[in-house]
């Protein structure tokens, strides 16, 4: 030990090459090789930590559709066992306006039927096209019954082979019980329609808004029946409640 100093003080060796001869204790290399295992534990604590937050956030979304669907079975008890005394007005009346909207809509169309037995015309209410929608097809009209506002519209098709220039005239009309006689409410007149003696056809078309009573009845009057075709798509008339 004595002569490790004096060698040292000689100044031939460094002293810090001499003590790394004889085994000096120097300052430990931090050994690199234990990092990847380092590392592979912390990939391994990152993943869980995320494993955690994702079941947590699962949990969190499960127990909010739970929560859901238990309000909605909720609901839907308080909506079955309410009685109407104990629904407020104001629902009361919302839910009077959605029945009423579930309501069909007052509404017929009829078509042209080849049948006929004189005026006014008569209507096929039933078959193909046709159809009524609280709205009654009587005595060859429809009958209101319900007072309001109405569209109304009647389109008839003539058609000959000769052409003889009469007036060809198309009127629709009203009836009620409580007041004698008719009522047009549209009328058309069809002159100079055809020239010479070849095939010619004639489309009158009518239909405008009507206030109708309750118990009005509407009908369709034309001035030549033998002129009229009566095919479903040619000839029709109806009315809807707005």
């Amino acid at each position: 030990m004595v002569s490790v100093t004096m060698f040292c003080a000689s100044g031939s060796m460094p002293c810090e090459t001499a003590k790394e001869k004889v085994g000096c204790k120097t300052d430990s290399v931090p050994d690199r090789r234990k990092k990847p295992g380092k590392n592979r534990e912390r990939r391994g604590f990152d993943f869980l930590v995320i494993y955690l937050l994702l079941l947590l956030a699962f949990a969190g979304m499960g127990l909010s559709m739970f929560r859901i669907f238990h309000l909605e079975k909720e609901l839907a008890e308080l909506r079955e066992s309410a009685s109407a005394e104990h629904i407020p007005p104001a629902l009361e009346k919302l839910i009077g306006q959605k029945e009423s909207m579930k309501k069909e809509r007052k509404a017929a169309h009829l078509t042209g039927s080849p049948s006929q037995q004189g005026l006014p015309l008569e209507w096929e209410p039933i078959s193909g096209h046709a159809y009524t929608s609280d709205i009654q097809y009587r005595d060859r009209g429809l009958v209101i019954n319900e007072t309001g506002l109405y569209f109304v519209y009647s389109n008839v098709l003539f058609r000959g082979n000769v052409c003889d220039s009469q007036v060809l005239t198309h009127i629709v009309y009203k009836r009620n019980p409580s007041s004698p006689g008719s009522y047009v409410l549209m009328e058309d007149k069809g002159i100079n329609y055809c020239t010479g003696h070849r095939t010619w056809a004639r489309k009158s078309n009518l239909g405008a808004l009507f206030s109708l009573r309750k118990m009005d009845s509407v009908h369709v009057n034309v001035s030549k029946i033998a002129l009229v075709n009566f095919e479903e798509s040619k000839t029709f008339f109806g009315l809807f409640k707005l």
